[in-house]
């Protein structure tokens, strides 16, 4: 997909409409008071929403005369309409080029949908040689290695790295990283935009003689650029930047 047509999105011109089925008005009151679900959820667990995945690439999109952004936009617009309370998270999926397979089946599998991964996934062989040289950024593993050898990251390294990769060339800001990487969490638990220096020094010590992969915009922020000696691996779909 081409990530320049979606964060150049154009002017929304249409937009969904909630449907007043006679039904819906019928059982308003009914629906009032929470149902059963129909299916047995796990024990200690309650609904919090919902995802929908809409399989669609640009050039379909375009044929009805329409763009994921336009789509997106009016997804929200209705969302807002029937439910104000509501917060919406809209992501775009990432595949590889030629991907075969139904399209909301590559869109589930990209987003690491679970059910989608549980029948699809398959071991990968253990191929590493102890006695290659380079980077090997395991997206699907989450994990690195370094000359062979398995690189001890935290969690918090890991996703600083893998967030930088999947931008490659592009120059992150620090305020960007602090809010991507650290959301959700209050303005006293959430660290300064010196602090991500501090991630980025530990991050290139781990990484060795290779720590020229992270590269330091002065005045700016970071970028990952490509590297004759780095290799990333996406296994069974690439995590997907924000796009909307």
């Amino acid at each position: 997909m081409s990530t320049t047509a979606l964060l150049d999105r154009p002017t929304p011109v249409r937009h969904l409409r909630a449907v007043n089925h006679p039904a819906v008005a019928e059982t308003a009151e009914a629906a009032a008071t929470p149902a059963a679900p129909s299916r047995a959820l796990p024990a200690g667990t309650a609904p919090r929403g919902f995802a929908l995945y809409v399989g669609l690439d640009e050039a379909k999109a375009a044929a009805s005369g329409v763009s994921l952004g336009v789509l997106v936009d009016a997804l929200r617009r209705t969302i807002a309409e029937l439910a104000p309370s509501a917060e919406t998270y809209a992501t775009v999926a990432l595949a590889p080029v030629g991907a075969g397979g139904r399209d909301v089946d590559v869109v589930r599998l990209a987003l690491h949908e679970p059910s989608a991964v549980a029948r699809t996934k398959q071991e990968e062989p253990e191929d590493e040689d102890p006695s290659a040289g380079g980077v090997v950024v395991d997206i699907s593993r989450k994990r690195v290695l370094i000359d062979g050898e398995s690189a001890a990251f935290t969690f918090k390294e890991f996703e600083l790295l893998q967030y930088l990769v999947l931008r490659e060339g592009r120059t992150i800001e620090r305020t960007e990283l602090v809010t991507s990487l650290w959301q959700g969490t209050t303005d006293d638990d959430a660290p300064g935009e010196r602090t991500i220096d501090v991630h980025v020094r530990r991050l290139r010590a781990k990484l060795g003689r290779y720590e020229d992969i992270v590269r330091t915009v002065r005045g700016v922020g970071y970028r990952f650029d490509r590297h004759a000696d780095v290799v990333i691996r996406y296994g069974h779909g690439t995590p997907s930047p924000d796009r909307f």
